[in-house]
């Protein structure tokens, strides 16, 4: 017969951050499992099994016949939690779970400011852009730990201009050592935190961030004699991408980097790759992904498709230039990604032509062809006429997804 099981949210580890629910549950246990640190004051008097991972766990209880048996884990059951990944696993079990005071709630305790409007990220054990996420919200709350520690992420906000943010720092919450630290981020970024830190970052002045977030003028980029895809054309262009947050985006022959910045501004949460060749282009990508701040967009210098290879597989695709290679540049990104959204711009009629051939060749589904043709006023005098601007073609569709 199969043990009862509490999975127990124990808070920071110290037993005053129980529930009183959760100290009956404790109490009733023959066994306990989890981390060293939660086990470490029921050591006396309980059956205390070091283990962490799901599947350790999941074995262990296989084979105990006695119960309850209590998982501890840390803060609270639903907040990054491993009780996500234990829930499936216990299907047949009596499983009771039981809530606990989250790292999240304590620390806003600890500083006097609610955390309902607190935007939640976490750097522990798994890649975030904590730049991006902390600008574009007034305030953002941090797990940390692993590779990225809190004056990692203190120095990432140094590097991108971002010291006007405030930084408090949580480590070792609800233990005697616990230490709460405030300043600027190049206060902090000198300092030493360990893994169980934690961060709350306020900007008074966020980015204002949207999934369609084109119009930025064209006067705003830094230019030089490299193509730029202009302000209306681009707006329609990310239009067509339909971007979701946590998209990673190829933008291949990115130029100047006006569809780069400007998708990298719409994925608080996602990636933007920027491809590209010309010497002169790549210097001014770097200095208008500076001048913009955008921490996720990340330069790759060199021809595709050649160095397509490499990169992560994208959810988007936009081709502003390809050099004659558009059919290699497809098929490098539909190899990675089937379902991928594309979106090329075409200025001449041989590549309109090639891009037709190539959304054939590749069977791309819901392709739409769109051309705009924008004029714009110059001053005559006292008078205004209207200038046209070369006509451009954009054309999108996406690939078959697999059965």
């Amino acid at each position: 017969m199969k043990p009862k099981v509490y999975l127990i949210g124990v808070g920071m580890g110290d037993p005053g951050t129980l529930t009183l629910e959760a100290a009956e549950a404790i109490e009733d246990c023959v066994t306990l499992v989890g981390a060293p640190r939660l086990l470490a004051p029921y050591r006396e008097g309980k059956t205390c099994s070091p283990l962490i991972a799901s599947a350790d766990i999941f074995a262990f209880l296989e084979r105990q016949e006695r119960g309850p048996v209590g998982v501890l884990l840390s803060g609270d059951v639903g907040f990054y939690s491993g009780a996500k990944s234990l829930w499936p696993l216990l299907e047949g079990y009596e499983v009771v779970t039981l809530p606990g005071i989250s790292s999240l709630i304590y620390f806003c305790s600890k500083l006097k400011t609610p955390w309902q409007d607190a935007h939640i990220v976490s750097a522990h054990g798994r890649a975030a852009n904590v730049a991006g996420e902390i600008q574009s919200h007034s305030k953002t709350f941090l797990l940390t730990g692993g590779k990225t520690k809190a004056q990692d992420v203190c120095r990432t906000l140094v590097e991108w201009g971002m010291d006007h943010v405030q930084v408090w720092v949580g480590e070792d919450l609800s233990y005697p050592e616990e230490r709460i630290r405030s300043g600027r981020p190049s206060e902090l970024a000198e300092e030493t935190f360990g893994d169980l830190a934690v961060m709350l970052c306020v900007d008074p002045e966020p980015i204002c961030r949207g999934i369609s977030n084109g119009g930025i003028p064209d006067e705003d980029f830094i230019r030089g004699k490299v193509p730029m895809t202009k302000e209306e054309v681009r707006t329609i262009s990310l239009a067509k991408l339909r971007l979701c947050p946590s998209h990673t985006l190829w933008d291949v022959g990115a130029g100047t980097g006006s569809v780069s910045v400007e998708g990298a501004l719409s994925l608080p949460a996602g990636r933007v790759f920027a491809v590209e060749k010309d010497p002169e282009a790549l210097e001014l990508l770097e200095k208008n992904r500076d001048h913009f701040r955008v921490a996720n967009l990340h330069i790759v210098p060199g021809e595709a498709p050649e160095v397509l290879s490499d990169l992560p597989a994208p959810d988007r695709l936009f081709v502003g230039g390809s050099s004659g290679g558009l059919e290699g540049i497809l098929r490098a990104a539909l190899e990675k990604s089937p379902a991928l959204r594309v979106v090329v711009n075409a200025v001449t009629l041989e590549t309109l032509a090639e891009t037709v051939r190539c959304f054939e060749l590749l069977e791309l589904e819901d392709v739409d062809m769109v051309q705009l043709a924008v004029s714009r006023a110059r001053p005559v005098g006292r008078y205004h006429m209207m200038s046209a601007q070369n006509p451009v073609w954009i054309l999108s569709g996406r690939g078959k997804r697999r059965e």
